[in-house]
Formats: C-alpha cells, structure tokens, sequence
C-alpha cells in the first residue's frame, strides 16, 4: 500500500492554538450575555457590527420594506430554490411515520415524533451573506412543524440584508432579528429582556458561532457540531485538471482554514491539479480568502487504488465529497463518513449548497463518522410510549419485570411491577419476587 501526501495543510498543532483563542473569547461573551442581558446583545453589536437600533427584532412592515428591495429575479431565484428543499425536507417528513404496534396480546407499543417547540436559525452574513442558509434552516424547520422559528442575520453595510430576510420570510421565520456572531446565537439560547430562548440553534457561522453553540450545547440543542467548511475531490483520470481545481477553490474561498483535498490515483492528475490551482488562484476575484486557505489546510493525497482512495477519505470523514471517477456508485455503497456526497461531473458541491434540494448544514471535522447533516428529522423528537391494555398482560409482564428488578437489586422498581401482578393477576407473589 502506497499513500504519499503531495500537499499538506497546517499541523494540527497550530489548528488547537488556533481553538484555543476562540474557545477563551466565545467564554467570556456568553457568560456577559447570560449576565447583562439585551445591555450586553447592545454593545457586542455595536462594537462588531456597528449597529444599535431601538429593536433587533424586525417589525411587519421593516420585513415589508426590505422584501421590497430584492429584485424580481432575485425573488423567482429564491422561490425556485426553496421549491426544491421544500419538495426534498417534505419527502423525508413523510418517512417518518409514528408507529404504533402490539408486541403481545394486551401489550401496545408506540412511538411519535413531535416537533422541537422553538429553534433559533442563524445565517451567516459577514463577507458572504448566506442567503441559502435560511432556506436550510428556516424552512425545514418549517416543514417539520416546528411551531415558533426564530430566524437571525447580522446586519450588511448597516441594514437587513434584503435578500435574507426575504428568504426567512418566505422560509416561514415567525420572528426575524438582525443581529449576528456570538450575541446571535447567544441571545436565542440564553434569552433576553426582549428575545425569549428557544430550545435549539441550529445553522452554520465562523469559529466563534460554531464555539459558541458548542458551549451552549445541552442548554439547549444544537444540530451539529460545525467547523469550517471542508470539501474534498475523489477523482482519477475520467476528468480533469480544470474540474478538480475548481471544486476545490470554489469552496475554499469560504474562508481562511476552509480545507480542501484532492484523493487521486493519477499522479498525472494530482500534477496537473496543483498547477491548475496557481493558475486560478491568479484570477479568481476572491483568491485573498482561498489562496491562504490553500497555502494553510490544502492537502493532495496519491493513492496506487480506489480501495486505498476509499479507505483515505472515510479516515478524514470530510464534510463535502465530490466523487468523479469510473465507479461513482461504488464509493457511494461504500463510503461511510462524510457530510454529503456528489457524485459524477455533472454535479458539484455549490449545487448541494444552493438550490439542488438537499440541505447544506454538513458535518465537519470528521463528525461524519457519527451524525449527518442537517434535515428535517432533527428538527423532530421520536418519543415512545406504552399501554397495557388487558389484566392478563399485566401480570406476566408483572412477573418478569419483578424478577428481572431484583436481578439489579431495585426492591422499589420490583414492588411496582408486584403491585400489578397482586391486582391483576391471580397468582400470589412473594416480595420482590414472582411466585412460580
């Protein structure tokens, strides 16, 4: 077996420094939040986004004005792409169905599965107004019954975003806030004077969103633990130099440590691919951003096999893996760890993160060996339930969950199930113990 590293990225070494001065920031903000309140939301706001407005929270009419801003096409562009989510989150919602069976005569089992009561969606705004995002969030929540959706955005260039708003809106947010970062995600979980807390967080965001909705975690629930984006190309010779270099550049310019890897067994390919990347990194209008993510978490992995390709990309467990090769079905029958994957040339990771239908909010940092991404099912809690229905049931179940209690040692669960079997059933039962 033959595994070269062409291009590595930075040591995970530095990564933690890295970590460790977000996770120390993201501490002291919340605890400021959870202490002061709408005060402490006020300031953060000013100071990181240059707004203070009387309200955070957008009124009917202050969604109105801003909707009116987005353009006819922009609006049908919009519409189209939460048809397709829409159409995708409703066809997951219908496979979930509540169950409910009898697993003996007079024994009744079930389960529901009821809507999260208020979640809180974060967009990203910042250099990249993240439109999509509440299409992915806000209207799969949506779809998934969730009865109070509380959407927010931090402000662009002083103001809503127009197009986001318009997008939470359409998306069914019932409470709109501009207001962005830590004191976001901060404010919805802790709640304020004027904003009360939901009971998940849900979205993408920078370092400092991702930490914070780690520290905030079972406070209240979050939908994943998210990192940078990472996208990853499992390519050989059916395609080429050009396409392999810009799905990796197309999702690198996320931001400074978004990673991005090439897995080839063509040294032809992976050759090709690195000059490639020098060429568009000298023309692509947002090079400053993706040049240093190359330079930083880039890396080229050579493979003899596909099996050794394979076992590559299920180890690093990416967050978006484009698959282009001659057996594009057999590494989606064999991949295990990933956020999502595209599989042939024809589509690419900037569908999955638009318009296609499937969600965006993927796992990262190999949290893909334990969770999808985002989707409607998150959204949604399977509760069970049970119901004894005849006497008979009563006391068989009675007995064994009597001798089975005392196994364990737990007298007091043992004389719940006796006080059954001594009313409903006929035979006497010593304490703790099922008569025979």
């Amino acid at each position: 077996m033959t595994i070269q590293h062409l291009k590595r990225g930075k040591p995970e070494a530095e990564r933690a420094e890295d970590e460790a001065r977000v996770r120390g920031t993201v501490e002291a903000i919340l605890k400021d939040i959870e202490l002061r309140g709408d005060a402490a939301v006020r300031e953060l706001s000013q100071k990181f986004d240059g707004y203070a407005p009387a309200s955070f929270r957008l009124t009917p009419s202050e969604i109105e004005a801003a909707v009116s801003k987005v353009s006819m096409r922009d609006m049908e562009d919009i519409r189209f792409a939460q048809a397709q989510i829409r159409r995708f989150a409703e066809a997951q919602r219908a496979s979930m169905t509540d169950i409910e069976i009898e697993t003996m005569p007079g024994v009744v089992l079930g389960h529901r599965n009821i809507p999260v009561q208020s979640v809180g969606c974060y967009v990203p705004g910042g250099k990249f107004p993240m439109v999509a995002s509440a299409h992915m969030s806000v209207l799969t929540a949506s779809v998934a019954g969730v009865p109070r959706i509380a959407a927010s955005a931090p402000p662009v260039k002083g103001e809503p975003h127009p197009a986001i708003v318009a997008a939470m809106h359409l998306g069914g947010a019932h409470e709109i806030y501009v207001l962005g970062g830590i004191q976001a995600v901060g404010a919805m979980a802790l709640g304020t004077e004027s904003l009360r807390p939901v009971d998940m967080l849900v979205g993408p965001g920078n370092a400092f969103v991702a930490e914070a909705k780690r520290q905030l975690f079972g406070r209240v629930g979050i939908d994943l633990f998210a990192g940078p984006t990472e996208t990853m190309v499992i390519a050989d010779e059916t395609v080429d130099a050009e396409l392999c270099a810009t799905d990796l550049l197309g999702q690198a310019e996320h931001g400074y440590n978004s990673p991005a890897c090439l897995i080839t067994n063509s040294r032809r390919l992976a050759e090709g691919t690195l000059a490639e990347i020098a060429r568009l990194l000298a023309i692509l209008p947002t090079a400053d951003t993706a040049s240093v993510s190359w330079r930083d978490y880039g890396e080229v992995v050579l493979c003899d096999t596909h099996e050794e390709m394979l076992q590559v990309a299920n180890a690093m467990a990416y967050e978006h893996v484009q698959v282009m090769t001659d057996r594009d079905d057999w590494y989606l029958a064999h991949m295990h760890s990933y956020g999502a994957l595209f599989l042939g040339p024809r589509t690419n990771v900037a569908n999955g993160d638009k318009v296609i239908g499937t969600n965006h909010t993927l796992p990262t940092r190999r949290a893909g060996r334990y969770t999808g991404g985002l989707w409607v099912g998150k959204f949604l809690k399977t509760h069970s339930y049970q119901r004894v229905t005849t006497d008979a049931a009563a006391a068989l179940i009675g007995e064994y969950g009597s001798r089975l209690c005392m196994l364990e040692g737990f007298v007091g669960h043992a004389e719940q199930c006796n006080v059954r079997v001594r009313r409903y059933g006929r035979r006497n039962v010593a304490y703790g113990t099922a008569a025979e």
